[in-house]
């Protein structure tokens, strides 16, 4: 397949607090090679104002309320078109990301293109000023090197592409999540399926440096969702060790006090409450994930 016949589009989630930003990214999205990127910017319970960059065509979605970040991102999905099958590729960018190289649309193109069987390209988040890769924006155990580019399990949720073939075979983000973890839900359905993964250095992605834990639902979340991932995704004799194995490690890394309540108590809601539909995958998919260096028990 000739990569320029790869039609692209990009979905962009804002709460509206980000204005420069924002624009500061639409413009590195404009000044991509090859045939231009059509957008699409979702308001998460925020209005929109008129936006316009040369060499854009931008669509905006303005929803009345905050539905979370997989939901949100959604929306954008099926703004494409159900499932997004509008495009060939979307892209998912943060409202306060830019992409620094011109040519990254173009490598995930060429890559989609050469691999029939790739489904997800993650890109390399650096800081703008320091140019350093957080540890945690390395999608797999090994870390140490963000230069090395790897098959992965897993992806960053505002810095990569998807061949839209994904949402049909396994299904759009989980909006359940709200936050924390839904990248690993449809990377694990993905999986399922038959794509892979692909953690590209080359491909970059420009973020100030973050604490996820800025955000005041991250320990509820995150402990709350790891359970919703090994019920909706485990077969059943691994549901209990994943979370299990998070709990342990939890403890080990002795949180304040605060964080340790809030945590326990999302651990708690991840075992109570609904986490949508249960679809467990294949034990070869287990197989595969270990032989990927991610054995889902951690």
């Amino acid at each position: 397949m000739n990569p320029e016949e790869l039609t692209v589009g990009a979905v962009v989630l804002t709460m509206g607090n980000r204005p420069d930003e924002l624009r500061a990214l639409l413009e590195s999205v404009a000044k991509q090679n090859g045939a231009p990127v059509e957008v699409v910017i979702v308001g998460n319970g925020s209005p929109l104002p008129e936006i316009t960059v040369p060499g854009l065509t931008i669509r905006t979605v303005e929803l009345p309320e905050n539905v979370g970040i997989p939901a949100g991102r959604n929306v954008g999905i099926e703004a494409f078109g159900p499932a997004g099958r509008e495009k060939d590729i979307l892209l998912f960018l943060d409202d306060d990301g830019s992409l620094p190289n011109q040519d990254s649309v173009r490598l995930c193109r060429e890559a989609f293109a050469a691999d029939p069987k790739l489904g997800i390209i993650t890109f390399r988040i650096a800081d703008p000023d320091t140019g350093v890769t957080q540890r945690r924006h390395v999608p797999r155990l090994r870390a140490s090197d963000p230069m090395r580019s790897s098959r992965v399990t897993t992806f960053l949720g505002g810095a990569n592409a998807v061949r839209t073939r994904v949402f049909a075979d396994a299904g759009l983000l989980p909006g359940e999540f709200f936050y924390a973890h839904e990248e690993t839900d449809l990377a694990w359905r993905a999986l399922d399926a038959g794509w892979m993964i692909d953690y590209r250095s080359d491909v970059v992605l420009h973020h100030p440096t973050t604490a996820p834990s800025r955000h005041a639902v991250y320990h509820r979340m995150v402990a709350r969702n790891r359970v919703w991932l090994a019920r909706r995704n485990l077969p059943a004799p691994l549901v209990p060790v994943y979370p299990g194995v998070w709990l342990l490690l939890t403890l080990a890394r002795r949180p304040s006090l605060p964080a340790l309540r809030a945590w326990l108590g999302g651990f708690k809601e991840g075992w109570t409450a609904p986490c949508g539909p249960r679809r467990p995958m294949r034990w070869r998919t287990v197989w595969r994930l270990t032989r990927l260096g991610r054995p889902p028990v951690i």
